[in-house]
């Protein structure tokens, strides 16, 4: 396409949102709460991702040392546990250590037992992907001079299937609502279209390309999709901002930290700025086909 043509359909495309005010306004406005509720949606469900995420990290496995190991049968019981695939930030710590944290969570009058302390050495370890935790535990629950692993059998497979139906619930959700949103654009923008059926007719008739014809509104849906997206991006962005700063500071702990706003926020608005323009360039391709068929 030359770029005379080209430019010719832009100034087109700009006064034909000018001469339908009424019709622009509807589709933007249609374009505005749809991708306002989706942008709230993305916010609350990347943020449950973060910390569902970070709760499944926190699984940690303890492995319980037999009596009967010296500092041989430990290195070997070691070694073992390194060669598993999919292990990470494997520690080691002597019963002197594990009586030195009991100490320190529940008081001095725990020190008396420096002098015939009952702990045993143990090691703790996390797996790479979380959901092999149970798999790795029982691996390791097989080894000689294993006296028991501690993981939350039976809670971390709960645990870890609730987070799962958590997320593909709220994925559900935001397909549903892109959809939603997808329909209810490309119904009003075929309504604008069909005021406008005569003028295609017209064109049509006298010789027009269906190109001719379908860029010009392809680009109205561009504008539609930019506009639409404009408001929801600048609220997000303010609401985000603010929300960040008032929760921020009261959470204590790693497991419910929120997503950090940069880059987050301006992921978000490349999302919504993205979806904008693709649902307006489909509502339009959609709607002005039919009138192609003259």
């Amino acid at each position: 396409m030359k770029f005379r043509t080209f430019s010719r359909h832009l100034t087109g495309s700009f006064k034909s949102l000018g001469r339908n005010a009424w019709m622009t306004f509807a589709s933007v406005s249609a374009v505005t709460v749809t991708l306002l509720l989706v942008g709230v949606f993305i916010v609350i469900m990347m943020n449950l991702n973060k910390i569902a995420d970070n709760i499944e990290k926190d699984v940690e496995i303890k492995v319980i040392v037999d009596l009967a190991a010296d500092e041989e049968a430990i290195s070997e019981l070691e070694k073992e546990i390194r060669e598993i695939k999919g292990i990470q930030d494997l520690k080691y710590s002597s019963n002197e250590q594990e009586l030195g944290k009991m100490i320190k969570g529940f008081g001095d009058e725990l020190g008396l037992y420096k002098q015939d302390n009952p702990l045993r050495h143990a090691f703790y370890l996390k797996a790479v992907d979380p959901h092999q935790t149970a798999e790795i535990a029982k691996k390791i629950d097989t080894f000689e001079y294993t006296y028991e692993v501690i993981y939350g059998a039976g809670k971390v497979e709960k645990l870890f299937g609730f987070l799962e139906s958590g997320r593909n619930v709220g994925l559900g959700l935001i397909i549903a609502l892109l959809f939603t949103a997808m329909f209810l654009i490309s119904n009003t923008i075929r309504v604008t279209i069909n005021a406008r059926r005569n003028e295609i007719e017209i064109m049509k008739l006298v010789g027009a390309t269906n190109n001719f014809v379908r860029i010009p509104f392809i680009l109205e849906g561009i504008w539609l999709g930019i506009l639409g997206a404009l408001i929801p991006m600048i609220l997000l962005t303010v609401a985000y901002f603010n929300l960040y700063d008032i929760i921020e500071p009261k959470i204590e702990g790693d497991l419910f930290k929120l997503l950090e706003v940069t880059p987050f926020i301006y992921q978000l608005n490349a999302l919504i700025l993205g979806l904008g323009i693709f649902i307006g360039i489909w509502g339009s391709f959609m709607s002005v086909r039919k009138f192609l068929r003259v």
